[in-house]
């Protein structure tokens, strides 16, 4: 067992909606510069989880630690104040606009002049560049706009941007999803990047040949139970979608 203490701990978590129990006591943690997998089929309960810790819903029991201290998670903008980035399937970029504003959306850096305040647009391209070359990514311009980007692209943009603002814990909603292989190997290597800059990354999937490549520890989840976790290489690709696929339990990593 890590003995390390864990950036995030969620402890017998549970939550019901209606008659449905999504959640049936789950476990789950992460630590510093780790990228946890966190895999299951559809109605796992995964985006349940994610959704309790990122502050869209609130747990009906359970407990919540960040860097040891027990904390409550109420909203979206609380789980950014402790660091906590989420990056949607969707992306929430804007296709009309360019590459820089994405980046700094909701957060512009601005400057005066005479006794206007305006967006201070130099700064804006300069780091938005900058930020982006930290995680990997390479465009050629950030004037240009979000629609003219591949998927990947975008999906590199949400990543960099997370980074550049301080996610301790980057949590990546199917981040694969209708890549095309090329862009899926660019994808992976922009999440190692992320980690060598010091963030946590909850990889979300149910497929599990988009984790394995990546991930330090998988964790599986199975109609609102944690099934078990696997340190990489433990088990193959293979045995762990034939566990996720028989219900069976496996042993918790060492």
């Amino acid at each position: 067992m890590n003995q390390k203490q864990a950036l995030v701990k969620m402890e017998n978590i549970q939550k019901r909606f209606g008659k449905v129990r999504a959640l049936k006591g789950v476990d789950f943690e992460v630590y510093e510069q780790e990228v946890v997998g966190l895999l299951g089929d559809n109605g796992a309960g995964k985006s349940t989880l994610i959704k309790i810790l990122s502050g869209v819903y609130r747990p009906d029991k359970g407990n919540i630690y960040i860097q040891g201290k027990k904390v409550e998670i109420n909203s979206p903008e609380e789980a950014r104040e402790l660091g906590i980035e989420t990056v949607h399937q969707d992306l929430s970029l804007i296709e009309k606009m360019s590459v820089a504003r994405n980046f700094f959306l909701g957060k512009e850096p601005t400057k005066k002049i005479g006794t206007l305040e305006v967006l201070d647009l130099r700064k804006m391209n300069r780091e938005c560049m900058s930020g982006l070359k930290q995680v990997g990514i390479e465009l050629r311009s950030p004037t240009e706009f979000v629609s003219t980007l591949s998927g990947g692209q975008r999906q590199a943009i949400a990543i960099g941007r997370a980074v550049y603002f301080g996610a301790q814990i980057l949590i990546l909603d199917e981040p694969l999803r209708n890549l095309s292989i090329r862009e899926q190997r660019t994808i992976l290597n922009h999440i190692q990047e992320a980690r060598k800059q010091g963030s946590s990354v909850i990889f979300i999937t149910h497929n599990v040949h988009h984790v394995c490549p990546v991930a330090d520890r998988i964790v599986l989840l199975e109609n609102g139970e944690k099934l078990g976790e696997v340190k990489a290489g433990e088990l193959t690709p293979e045995e762990i979608a034939e566990c996720i696929a028989n219900g069976q339990m496996i042993e918790k990593a060492k």
